[in-house]
């Protein structure tokens, strides 16, 4: 089904000279991202620098992507954080933004038990009528969100999908063989999208869509026609980008390499720093763009 497409992007949020969100910039990225196969854009996920935003500068952008989109593709709200208690009034206003869904984080740095994960994400959705999309990405927030754990909170209605960012095929897949019906799996890693399409998810939660979102799109479309050695030598082909986009703290590279497509996405806040000259040369030969 995807209910999000089978390409959703990590929006990053472009910021200003003085730091500040630049909504010129942010319209170009959004109909960039649009023209290039995005299905569902993610706002005020980690690639959109989500730690340096304030609660009222994510709604803002919230709804303006709302306006900006007008319906061509859907809108999911990056909302949660490691206080469940915020996290519940933050969605609550995040839903009346009129977004698709909100996304949920594993708790990050408080380093949960599978019940305090559980009951974490429980109270947040319900307490929102929005369709949710949990995010488990253990690399960044010190806790792993089991398949178990997982599948219990896929019984709950509003509970869709999971962005799974783990790396790890063998708890995709159990989640993918015991989930129940309608509930989807999408890669939060790109390196990983035909891998995961393969085992049953869905489609991927994306940062190098920045970049090759018509070349990914390829990509899935030949997976799904049963063209698997052309899908195959494609993922093989974008493996470089996959990396690139992370070769440095993200999203530092994938905004240079929006710069060098004519997709000015401004600089990085603070603790994040721009490339160097000999990091940016790296990213040109990298990416090749």
């Amino acid at each position: 089904m995807a209910l999000f497409g089978r390409i959703s992007t990590a929006m990053v949020t472009p910021f200003d000279q003085a730091g500040q969100i630049d909504w010129n910039k942010t319209e170009r990225v959004i109909e960039h991202l649009l023209a290039t196969g995005t299905k569902t854009l993610v706002v005020s996920g980690t690639t959109g620098e989500s730690p340096t935003l304030s609660n009222e500068e994510k709604l803002e952008l919230f709804r303006f992507a709302v306006k900006q989109v007008r319906g061509r593709a859907k809108v999911i709200a990056g909302a949660g954080s490691n206080n469940t208690i915020s996290s519940i009034a933050f969605a609550k206003q995040a839903e009346e933004t009129g977004v698709d869904g909100i996304m949920l984080v594993t708790p990050y740095y408080s380093r949960p038990s599978q019940e305090g994960i559980y009951q974490h994400f429980k109270a947040i959705a319900e307490a929102v009528q929005a369709p949710v999309m949990l995010y488990n990405v253990p690399g960044r927030t010190g806790v792993n969100m089991t398949a178990e754990t997982t599948l219990r909170l896929a019984e709950i209605p509003n509970i869709v999908c999971v962005k799974e960012a783990s790396g790890n095929l063998a708890q995709m897949a159990a989640i993918i063989e015991n989930a129940p019906e309608g509930f989807e799996l999408y890669s939060g890693d790109d390196s990983l999208t035909l891998p995961v399409l393969a085992i049953g998810g869905v489609g991927v939660v994306s940062v190098a869509s920045h970049v090759v979102g018509l070349e990914m799109k390829e990509m899935v479309d030949a997976f799904l026609q049963g063209e698997q050695k052309k899908a195959a030598s494609l993922h093989r082909k974008l493996m470089p980008v996959f990396e690139g986009v992370f070769a440095y703290p993200s999203p530092t590279p994938v905004k240079a390499a929006l710069r060098k497509l004519g997709v000015d996405a401004g600089v990085v806040r603070l603790p994040l720093v721009d490339l160097t000259d000999e990091q940016a040369k790296y990213l040109d030969e990298l990416l090749d763009v």
